[in-house]
């Protein structure tokens, strides 16, 4: 029997998913999910998503005696379905596990990987000598898209942790993009938000734009040809999508974009090969770990930048009592904390196959104490801020170095995170991306899907000392930060967001509402949020300055609301976890409005 807390047998929850068709039938014609609801406590497992239909299919799977790996898996094929413009099959992400029978926290970097014929100039436009505008011309191009890791993170997950099979867990996506599932707002915000790019490709514009227009609320969407491709999966395993036919769709798609004769935008050719498909493997390595308040924080190491620049974050921010403190002052401390981790990000994290990143020393409690001596409580620095010096540091307050600080990355603010917890404790935090909102605009003609514009997270001018150039083989650093939190070697919480660069703020001011500020999880979720990037300007949401803004600029910060090129919303992130409460009971939590609100679910809920 598997060591934990969380033993509770599984319950009867009825999930019901029908059969229907793309029309603009009512919903309530056929039985589908379409009612969020932003936390659910109770026992048997539990699912946290931003979409309903997802998080139903993680919790059949759960119902049906798979553990949480199998349900993450379905859940993630699910969203495949209907968050297609954050996630799926063409694109990449991160996996957390902690296995209750061992007590230990596994990763899988699923990370997408530069094309091997990849040059450093990829980003310059040959007719003009100079980078390529970012949006629309780099992000809708086959430049952009790097070799995908999603299906192959899935198949090693099932592998080391699962119980079922890939055809198993892809059931229930399969269904749903049968039988079609309800087009919200956010649905049809984002087909819009994204018209003028979609339009360049026949196979896209076929999809989603039926008619020339976004299908409307309330309509039955469905995606027979990803459908079709999910089968494949099934009966062939990842073989299928990394070699064969269909790697050389993808590997077509990308050298020769489909795009329509009269689109006026230049859609430059990338390089995926069908070699670096059939070459393409996922990375296993250890976490990161910080110990923060008696908890131990796990998250990603390099090539995300989540575990590390959380871990500094929580490190530095240890050095103080946050809950004595006012509220203004606590956000205070938080911002000045993540400006000189986001400094040291910049200076120092990439890729550890091809940097050498110290993300000992980054995670190391000395270190941030070091860089603790730069934070003034009464004052806010002039950012940006110096990186710190990883090879003198004694925890003594070293002399500040004078190297430039690294200017803003240009990771969007699409992706999409899902929590699982099972019956005996297994816990799953995975967060999955095709980058841009609708990743590189580009579907494979005749199966469903869109592919990433991942490489986009590289420095767009090479640069030979930035840990973040493009380079063969490379993977991009990401922001993605899926965390566990453990207490006394049992876990208590799974959560992570989607966000962009912003990612790491979100999931850092969440933690910090739980645990320092007192807040409960749907609360600390549900509060308004900042991020400090290492930026002359806080992004922040409008309650957030409404709530604190006059406060905080008497420490010296300026506040701008979030909705520019790199938080084009008026919101940050779009938390989804899972807590594990004292009493054995589990507690789904997910965004109650971003995003159109998230969809927490657990397997036998509480009366």
């Amino acid at each position: 029997m598997q060591r934990s807390s969380v033993r509770a047998l599984a319950g009867a929850a009825i999930l019901c998913l029908g059969l229907g068709a793309f029309s603009a039938i009512p919903a309530s014609a056929e039985p589908r999910q379409t009612e969020k609801t932003p936390t659910a406590t109770g026992t048997g497992g539990a699912v946290s998503s931003v979409d309903p239909e997802a998080s139903a299919a993680g919790i059949e799977v759960l119902r049906k005696g798979g553990n949480a790996v199998d349900a993450a898996v379905a859940t993630a094929a699910a969203l495949g379905v209907t968050e297609p413009y954050s996630a799926g099959i063409g694109g990449g992400g991160y996996f957390m596990y902690y296995d209750a029978a061992t007590g230990k926290v596994n990763t899988i970097d699923g990370r997408e990987t530069a094309p091997a014929s990849t040059p450093h100039d990829a980003f310059i436009d040959p007719s003009t000598g100079e980078p390529y505008n970012f949006t629309p011309e780099l992000v809708t191009s086959g430049a952009a898209v790097g070799v995908p890791g999603t299906v192959a993170t899935w198949q090693r997950a099932l592998d080391n942790w699962g119980s079922q099979s890939l055809k198993q867990v892809l059931r229930p996506a399969t269904q749903v993009a049968s039988r079609g599932f309800v087009v919200d707002e956010t649905f049809r915000e984002q087909t819009l938000d994204n018209k003028e790019r979609f339009e360049a490709f026949a196979s896209t514009s076929d999809l989603f734009l039926p008619d020339g227009d976004a299908p409307q609320v309330g309509a039955i969407f469905k995606n027979p040809e990803l459908a079709d491709t999910y089968r494949l999966l099934a009966k062939e395993g990842p073989k299928a999508f990394y070699q064969g036919d269909l790697a050389a769709e993808i590997s077509q798609t990308v050298q020769a974009p489909p795009k329509v004769e009269d689109t006026k935008l230049p859609v430059p050719a990338g390089f995926v090969s069908t070699d670096d498909l059939a070459n393409y493997e996922v990375a296993e390595q250890k976490p990161t770990s910080v110990d923060y308040r008696g908890l131990d924080v796990f998250g990603m190491a390099p090539s995300s930048s989540g575990g590390t620049t959380m871990g500094e974050s929580l490190n530095i921010l240890g050095n103080y009592d946050l809950s004595s403190m006012e509220p203004a002052d606590a956000l205070h401390h938080y911002f000045e904390a993540t400006a000189l981790a986001y400094a040291d990000r910049g200076k120092y994290v990439g890729d550890p196959a091809f940097v050498d990143v110290p993300t000992k020393t980054l995670t190391s409690k000395l270190f941030g104490d070091d860089r603790a001596c730069a934070l003034n409580p009464e004052q806010a620095a002039t950012k940006p801020v110096a990186p710190g010096d990883i090879e003198n540091f004694d925890g003594q307050c070293p002399a500040a170095t004078t190297e430039p600080a690294v200017e803003q990355d240009t990771e969007n603010m699409s992706t999409t995170h899902l929590s699982v917890v099972d019956r005996w404790g297994n816990v799953v935090s995975y967060t999955l991306t095709i980058e841009q909102t609708g990743g590189s605009g580009m579907v494979v003609p005749g199966r469903g899907f869109l592919l990433n514009n991942e490489l986009t997270d590289f420095s767009t001018v090479y640069d030979p000392e930035d840990p973040n150039r493009i380079e063969p083989g490379k993977r991009p650093r990401s922001s993605m930060a899926p965390t566990i939190v453990l207490r006394d070697g049992e876990p208590v919480l799974a959560i992570g967001s989607p966000g962009g660069s912003t990612i790491i703020t979100t999931v850092l001011q969440t933690l910090l509402n739980r645990y320092d500020l007192g807040m409960d999880i749907s609360q600390a979720i549900a509060a308004p949020r900042a991020s400090q990037r290492n930026t002359a300007a806080v992004t922040a949401e409008p309650e957030f300055i409404t709530q604190y803004g006059s406060a905080l600029e008497a420490f010296g910060h300026k506040l701008t609301p979030a909705g520019d090129s790199f938080t084009p919303q008026a919101e940050i992130g779009a938390v989804e976890a899972v807590e594990i409460n004292a009493d054995g009971t589990l507690t789904a939590a997910a965004e109650p409005v971003r995003r159109g609100g998230g969809s927490a679910m657990v397997v036998a809920p509480a009366k």
